[in-house]
This record gives C-alpha cells, sequence and structure tokens, in this order.
C-alpha cells in the first residue's frame, strides 16, 4: 500500500512544483501590453510613435516568433492627449483586456493621470514620455519607469551652457505652466548658478 499511493503523491508534488503562475496579460504563449497614444487631438503627430510600436511588434511576431515563444500582444487606444481620456483607455486596457502593463504615454499629464491608479492595480508603467522626477524615483513610484532624461538636468545643461559661454546674458523664460515646465524652469536656474539674476522676466503659458 505504502508502494503505491506514493507514487501519485510523488506526481501530485511534482506537478504543484512545477505549476507555473502568471499575472494577468501573461501566459506560456503570450503577453500582452497596452498603449494609451494620441491618434487625435492637439499631439497627433505623436500618433506615429503608436504606429511604428504596432509595425514592430507585428514584425516580431511574425519573423521572430515574439519574444522567448510569446507573442507580443499590442492593445493600442486613442487617448486624445486628455488626461480624462488616457484614465479612460487604460482603465479599460487594464480592467477589461487584462494587459500586463502599460508603456510609452505620451507627456507629463498623461503620465501622471494614471501613475497612482496603476500603482494600486500593481500594474508597470513603463517609458512613458516624460522627464519628470515623479517617472524616476523608484523608491516612492516603484511601479513607474520613465523614458526620457529628466527636465531638470535638461534645464540645468542650457543653464550651464549660458552661464559659461555667454558674456553678460540676459535670459527670458517662457514656461510651460505645469510639471514639465516648472521642472525646467529650476533646472535652468539651477544650471546658471550665481547667474541665476541674469533672468530678467519669466512667464508661465
Amino acid at each position: 500500500l505504502v508502494g503505491t499511493t506514493s507514487a501519485p503523491a510523488s506526481m501530485l508534488a511534482s506537478t504543484a512544483a512545477s505549476a507555473k503562475t502568471y499575472d494577468p496579460g501573461a501566459s506560456d504563449t503570450e503577453v500582452k501590453i497596452g498603449q494609451p497614444v494620441p491618434y487625435s487631438g492637439p499631439a497627433s503627430a505623436y500618433a506615429g510613435i503608436g504606429k511604428a510600436n504596432l509595425a514592430y511588434f507585428k514584425m516580431l511576431n511574425e519573423e521572430k516568433g515574439g519574444i522567448n515563444g510569446r507573442k507580443i500582444i499590442v492593445i493600442s487606444l486613442d487617448d486624445g492627449y486628455s488626461p480624462p481620456k488616457v484614465v479612460e483607455v487604460t482603465r479599460k486596457m487594464v480592467e477589461e483586456d487584462q494587459v500586463l502593463a502599460i508603456f510609452g504615454i505620451s507627456g507629463t499629464a498623461s503620465s501622471a493621470s494614471v501613475q497612482r491608479y496603476l500603482a494600486s492595480k500593481k500594474v508597470p508603467q513603463l517609458f512613458g514620455f516624460s522627464g519628470v522626477s515623479l517617472f524616476g524615483d523608484p523608491q516612492k513610484s516603484p511601479w513607474s519607469v520613465g523614458f526620457m532624461p529628466s527636465y531638470d538636468f535638461e534645464g540645468s545643461t542650457y543653464g550651464k551652457y549660458i552661464r559659461n559661454n555667454v558674456k553678460d546674458p540676459k535670459v527670458a523664460l517662457l514656461y510651460q505652466n505645469d510639471d514639465f515646465g516648472k521642472a525646467m524652469l529650476a533646472g535652468v536656474r539651477k544650471g546658471l548658478g550665481d547667474k541665476a539674476d541674469t533672468i530678467v522676466k519669466q512667464v508661465s503659458y
């Protein structure tokens, strides 16, 4: 009796140990990811990014068999470059389409509009087109990974160039009145250093 029961028990233990578990959007055969894209609206020029992504993953699936044998399914929806619409389509992709991750959102306001939601769902937010510190802080925002250099760094580069190469500069700054513009403004001031008083005017829009 011991011999007849030990074999099935060991088989069950072995099967349980080898069973694979995946988060929603992943399986042995495919990985499903989502991307809100401004196919319409004031930033529709960025629609080309979404189209290029779809074409690339189509090629990858057809010619390479996907990645490690898994087809990459991309769900790409129009967000109109509007934060409320970004929230709407992101929720659809997460809750109805069950994507594993959201990637490549265009813009700071659009990316920020879904950051807390995605973190609460433990859905990775990957490679957003924004350089604000919100997307480069793994301690505070471990589910978000940015794509671009920080706007603070970019602004400080401009400021340093002016400080080191322009004699008696007069600087006027026109900046976007949001996290993007304010980060750039702070960076320019940092780069100017002891020449920050050469900023003669700053106006937001």
